[in-house]
């Protein structure tokens, strides 16, 4: 698949989630950086605002299966990854997959859950397969995490551990949707709720393809250099304790790629890295007691240090 077949097929795709995800074109694209840069998404935000469905939308558009595992303080590990059952009839334990084998994994509420269960993603998201019994097994390609967390009820929650939210390539918010959006919402859902209506316009086979895509899209050393610049930054800011990790350099440049290709384009822009870098970086750092005093935020120190940092001026093909 060339680029502009890609690029198609991702504008096709998105077309398709917003029959769903209505006046909310940012996210959706986030989503879909998100999964040809073969990352995660972590959406924090009130209920009710549309996170699932943009989940089982994504799914249904590339055609593949579909888990949602709601988390809960009680929920194991085995819960997740699966089982082994013992077969009276063969004599033998048989393993039983969990819901984690699946092409778009909706982990719901991911901080309710223990530590413990947590950490039973960790595998899966950043090797892409599940060790249960001894047995190391291949997750599905694509294999694509889209976890939820409420930002303003902390009572019952765990927070996520840093380990954790290294793995999540970017965090966004989905926001509640414009009224005028709000009344379409409402007149579409009169008539039946339309993921129903949401067709598959690309198989799994192809997304695999288009992240293999991803790769070919160049990237000059200033803007590499302009990554790692950023990165530093976060490591040497005296409002945090905690900066971004040699992954968060990873991510946000495999991120760029995948929004340049989304965007049509064979080369990464500085401007691509500084549309993502509020998301790629600021779930990862650590606040200084003095900077959460003084109710700063980490999107507001990444948006001060997008200001200082030096962009480079040449950095095309």
């Amino acid at each position: 698949m060339d680029l502009d077949g890609a690029r198609k097929r991702l504008e096709q795709m998105a077309e398709e989630i917003e029959t769903v995800i209505v006046g909310k074109r940012a996210v959706v694209e986030r989503a879909l950086v998100a999964l040809i840069a073969r990352g995660h998404l972590l959406i924090e935000d009130v209920p009710g605002t549309g996170k699932t469905m943009l989940a089982r939308a994504l799914a249904r558009s590339i055609d593949g299966t579909f888990r949602r595992i709601q988390f809960t303080p009680d929920l194991l590990p085995a819960d997740i990854t699966g089982t082994s059952i013992y077969n009276q009839k063969s004599g033998e334990f048989e393993y039983r997959q969990g819901p984690i084998f699946a092409h778009v994994v909706l982990a719901d509420e991911i901080n309710r859950a223990t530590p413990k269960t947590q950490s039973s993603l960790l595998e899966a998201m950043e090797e892409f397969q599940v060790t249960a019994d001894g047995e190391t097994r291949p997750l599905p390609k694509p294999f694509f995490v889209m976890a939820t967390q409420n930002n303003i009820e902390y009572q019952g929650t765990y927070p996520l551990p840093e380990s954790q939210l290294d793995r999540f390539v970017m965090r966004v918010s989905m926001g509640y949707p414009e009224p005028k959006d709000e009344v379409s919402i409402l007149g579409r859902l009169s008539h039946g709720h339309p993921i129903h209506q949401v067709r598959p316009v690309i198989h799994s086979t192809e997304v695999e393809e288009i992240c293999d895509q991803v790769h070919s899209i160049a990237v000059q050393d200033p803007v590499r250099e302009y990554i790692v610049d950023l990165v530093n930054a976060t490591r040497e800011s005296p409002h945090l304790v905690l900066g971004a990790s040699t992954r968060a350099s990873l991510d946000l440049l495999r991120s760029s790629q995948s929004l340049a290709l989304l965007r049509g384009r064979g080369f990464v822009l500085p401007d691509d890295v500084k549309e993502l870098a509020g998301h790629v970086l600021s779930h990862r750092l650590l606040l200084h007691p003095d900077a959460r005093m003084k109710r700063m935020t980490a999107a507001q120190i990444v948006a001060d240090l997008l200001r200082v940092v030096p962009v480079p001026v040449h950095s095309g093909p």
